[in-house]
């Protein structure tokens, strides 16, 4: 269930974000060795960003994983959605942060282990 959540201060209005959103799919996919039917891809853009103290082209994203990150894989993924960000948004790689989160599917409570994650009307 790995989603890829992506904001960015760039104007989507005439882009092509289908292509943006499949490309990351893949590689997201790819790299987690994920199914890519389970992966979400989420893109704001005219978010308000300042990096630098510039509002010039910049992203922030977030990469949630059940499993399949380690720091191999993020320095893959981060150089891999760097270069989508760069050749479909314009956004140099150096304007440009990702956070990861390995999740678990469970979570430890006072009463026994409950799911982090909900999906398909239910839970992972």
């Amino acid at each position: 269930m790995p989603c890829l959540n992506l904001s960015t201060n760039v104007d989507l209005t005439g882009v092509d974000t289908s292509s943006i959103l499949s490309e990351a799919t893949k590689t997201v996919a790819k790299l987690i060795n994920k199914p890519e039917a389970y992966v979400m891809i989420v893109l704001k853009g005219s978010v308000p960003i300042s990096f630098g103290g510039t509002e010039e082209p910049a992203a922030y994203g977030e990469l949630v994983s059940i499993g399949g990150l380690n720091p191999d894989v993020n320095k893959k993924l981060s150089a891999a959605i760097a270069t989508i960000l760069e050749t479909k948004l314009s956004i140099p790689k150096s304007r440009y942060f990702l956070k990861f989160y390995d999740s678990k599917a469970s979570i430890s409570t006072p009463k026994g282990n409950g799911s982090a994650f909900g999906w398909n009307g239910s839970t992972f």
